[in-house]
C-alpha cells in the first residue's frame, strides 16, 4: 500500500513538474535553478496538496515585465485548469488586473476598494492613495 501511494505521488509529481515546464531540471536542486522557475516549482509544489484554496504572497515579486506576464497566464491557467479559488497578495497592479476577478484594495491596513478589475481602475479612493490627485501632482 505505501509502495503505491508512493508511486502515485512520484507520478503525479512529474506530471506537475511536465506541466509547468520544469522536467528538464527533475534532478537539480530547487536552489540551482533561476528565480522564475524556482516561483513556479514552488507553486507546482502547492498544488500537489490538491488545494482548494491557493495563497499566492506576490508571487511575480522581483520579476522582469516579461516574467510577471508569464506569472499572470500561469495563474489564469491554474484557476481555470484547476477549479481553484486564489488569494492572490501582490503589487504589481498589471498582473492583479490581468488575473483577478474580483481585487481588495489595501491602503495602510485599511480596505478603501472592492470590486472587479473595472471597478478598481476607476475607483477615486484608488486613484487617490496610488495615482495621487490630479491637483496635487
Amino acid at each position: 500500500h505505501c509502495r503505491r501511494e508512493e508511486a502515485r505521488i512520484r507520478i503525479s509529481s512529474e506530471a506537475l513538474l511536465e506541466e509547468f515546464g520544469l522536467a528538464d531540471v527533475i534532478h537539480a536542486s530547487a536552489s540551482s535553478l533561476p528565480y522564475g522557475r524556482q516561483r513556479r516549482l514552488e507553486i507546482a509544489r502547492a498544488l500537489a496538496s490538491r488545494p482548494r484554496l491557493l495563497l499566492l504572497d506576490e508571487p511575480a515579486a522581483g520579476m522582469n515585465p516579461h516574467e510577471a506576464e508569464d506569472m499572470m497566464r500561469l495563474i489564469l491557467e491554474i484557476r481555470d485548469k484547476y477549479n481553484l479559488t486564489i488569494l492572490l497578495i501582490e503589487h504589481q497592479m498589471r498582473v492583479v488586473m490581468g488575473a483577478a476577478e474580483r481585487i481588495i484594495v489595501l491602503h495602510f491596513g485599511e480596505t478603501i476598494a472592492e470590486g472587479t478589475p473595472e471597478d478598481i481602475r476607476s475607483h477615486p479612493a484608488v486613484i487617490e492613495a496610488y495615482l495621487g490627485r490630479e491637483d496635487t501632482a
